[in-house]
């Protein structure tokens, strides 16, 4: 499918209806936007919700860890 779109002065284009609905491009969606020599390829973008620890998740995480130094620098020295 292929369609000519206008740059507003803002530089913002409008996807037509039928694309987005075909490409599964919802209001509010992200893309990725990536410049290939003198083509621009847009994809929808697949977005993950990311957890973040506290300061006591980690301390209790540390505290619960059985391995002593010993068990920890072999295990780290493994994956080095």
């Amino acid at each position: 499918m292929r369609e000519n779109l206008t740059v507003s002065g803002r530089g913002q284009i409008t996807l037509p209806a039928g694309m987005r609905k075909r490409l599964g491009i919802e209001a509010g969606g992200i893309l990725i936007a990536e410049a290939r020599d003198r083509e621009i390829v847009l994809r929808p973008a697949a977005v993950l919700e990311i957890e973040t620890y506290s300061s006591d998740d980690i301390a209790r995480w540390d505290a619960e860890d059985r391995l002593d130094e010993a068990g920890r620098r072999e295990i780290v020295n493994r994956f080095k």
